[in-house]
């Protein structure tokens, strides 16, 4: 797909005059998006009510609401931290892809594991990629390149602190990795375990739908998503991750043949209805059309 290109979830819609006010370099406009979202649970304050819900507002266009709503201001005028969006890491990289896009810069969003937040375990994360004429850089906009945490370049990630959700859902399955160790939340007692082999092969099925254009929040679930992996098709995303590894290695027919299975198997295709599990709905989890 062409990645310079809005998809229905990064359009921003009424608010695109918003982008031309924005820096023209990379750094600028990972300042200013990043400064547009608080992280629901990682940012120091606790929302509850119509606040929390924020956190399913999934299109750019709504984000954009809400902050214009709240603010009113440009795009670059600081915001206090609690009058920003609440969402998460997939929001903060889809608003900069938008930016991106809006820029005619080729941008895509990456989903996959962190293994920079929390000590001995690989958090679920987010991150974006764009195309600097030679090739994709790997950028976590939501995280301060001045960040002192961080012993690496957030702004041009080496391969080891990020690996995409197909690396590990195939290092699982060979054996080399523990899936235990990648996940949401590594408490064992939880009463919906937030890591593993079922979350790990969901996080695929997310990489396949963003690399496609299908922005979808982490909790949106469709398809052949389940939360075991007894009676799983374990043996499909064995397939559809290969082929997403073997593209990322440069191998453009296996990028098609994946763009493919994504567009025709419906048990990877989006067709927009999703069985939405919203860390806001209190449990109250169930089926929805997502249309805007």
């Amino acid at each position: 797909m062409d990645y310079a290109i809005q998809t229905r979830w990064s359009d921003p819609g009424i608010h695109a005059g918003l982008f031309d006010a924005l820096p023209d370099d990379i750094p600028g406009i990972a300042a200013v998006t990043r400064d547009l979202v608080i992280h629901y649970r990682g940012g120091g304050i606790e929302f509850t009510g119509e606040r929390l819900a924020e956190i399913d507002s999934r299109w750019v266009e709504a984000i954009l609401d809400t902050d214009q709503r709240r603010n009113g201001t440009p795009l670059a005028a600081p915001r206090e931290p609690v009058d920003r969006v609440v969402g998460c890491c997939r929001d903060h990289t889809l608003l900069f892809v938008s930016a991106l896009r809006h820029k005619g810069i080729p941008a895509r969003s990456r989903v996959g594991f962190g293994g920079y937040f929390t000590e001995g375990f690989n958090n679920d994360h987010v991150v974006a990629e764009y195309w600097n004429g030679d090739r994709w850089v790997m950028i976590d906009a939501e995280m301060d390149p001045a960040d002192p945490r961080f012993t690496f370049d957030v702004a041009d990630m080496p391969k080891g602190p990020f690996r995409s959700a197909a690396e590990v859902w195939l290092g699982y399955r060979a054996g080399e990795l523990d899936g235990d160790l990648y996940g949401a939340d590594p408490n064992p007692d939880a009463p919906l375990k937030l890591h593993g082999g079922w979350f790990i092969r969901t996080y695929v099925h997310y990489q396949l739908a963003h690399l496609n254009g299908d922005e979808l929040l982490l909790w949106d679930n469709w398809g052949s998503m389940s939360d075991t992996l007894d009676g799983a098709d374990v043996e499909g995303t064995d397939r559809i991750a290969r082929l997403m590894v073997a593209a990322d290695n440069g191998d453009e027919a296996a990028a098609k043949e994946a763009e493919e299975l994504y567009r025709t198997d419906p048990g990877l295709t989006f067709t927009g209805r999703a069985f939405v599990t919203s860390p806001a709905s209190g449990g109250a989890f169930g089926w929805q059309e997502l249309s805007r």
